[in-house]
């Protein structure tokens, strides 16, 4: 889809699929940040001059993932200096078991200095059977008790695997289930739909805990390539949900790549959502 900023939210809903549903739903207030996975090339060069280019794009939160966890306390104040400097926020950061293991005390010293609130597993890695997952779930219980003293939260990132039946079970209903209620369930929406799982009935399922969500979309055709909008994922319904239920923060826009380059994409992307919100 060509993008053009002349063209209207009527239009756009229209054409992207959305037209009667999106005007049931009020715009938003909610924060809308960028998962910097997104730009992740960029990053690599030049951290700094990366967290600048988002925040000009109007971007007012970002999320750093994995490779954060390399930085030293000093450099991580630089970073946190420069977003209080942008004004904009880190709220959570992506991790590896590590931060909820023996590496923990690094993951809280670096997220205390950030100023975020959530320290999320980004992922389980290769898990075997419900037993397996029981054990995740165990992690990250471990994980939201020890980092509550520090008043910091857990969180778990879902991948489509969580949303594909294990044993007659879904692996996230097992997390769900075995978590305390102050671990985000951060949603990754396009996975949840390239799962045939729908993402909607997911939030009422479970109030309260969706505090956050990857806005990444998926089609049928170009998979995780297409822009906000694109795809298949019901967004009205979606953010509606969100916002009356699920008790979201801020939004994370996400894209893995697309026919754009990176920041390009991000910018599509958030003119996009705003359009589709009314922003």
């Amino acid at each position: 889809m060509a993008f053009d900023p002349s063209v209207s939210r009527r239009s756009f809903l229209a054409s992207t699929g959305f037209a009667g549903l999106a005007f049931g739903a009020s715009s938003s207030a909610v924060p809308v940040g960028l998962e910097m996975y997104s730009v992740r090339g960029e990053l690599a060069k030049d951290v700094l001059a990366t967290v600048r280019a988002v925040a000009r794009d109007g971007y007012q939160v970002v999320e750093f993932y994995a490779p954060y966890y390399a930085w030293t306390a000093d450099y991580t104040k630089q970073v946190r200096k420069l977003m209080d400097d942008l004004g904009i926020r880190c709220n959570s950061t992506h991790n590896h078991t590590e931060s909820f293991t023996e590496g923990m005390q690094k993951a809280i010293d670096l997220n205390k200095i950030l100023g975020t609130k959530y320290i999320v597993l980004a992922s389980a890695g290769k898990v075997e059977g419900l037993d397996g997952w029981k054990k995740v779930a165990e992690q990250l219980t471990h994980g939201s008790e020890e980092f509550k003293k520090v008043g910091l939260r857990a969180g778990y990132h879902n991948h489509k695997p969580e949303f594909v039946p294990v044993e007659g079970k879904r692996p996230m209903e097992v997390i769900a289930a075995n978590t305390p209620k102050d671990v985000m369930l951060q949603m990754d929406v396009g996975t949840i739909v390239e799962a045939g799982s729908d993402p909607v009935a997911w939030i009422k399922a479970n109030p309260g805990r969706i505090n956050s969500m990857h806005v990444k979309d998926w089609g049928k055709t170009e998979g995780y390539k297409v822009l906000f909008g694109e795809g298949d994922t019901p967004w009205a319904k979606v953010f509606d949900a969100a916002e009356k239920v699920g008790g979201v923060e801020y939004y994370l826009i996400e894209q893995e790549g697309s026919r754009f380059p990176p920041f390009e994409s991000a910018e599509r992307c958030l003119a996009s959502y705003k359009k589709f919100r009314g922003l």
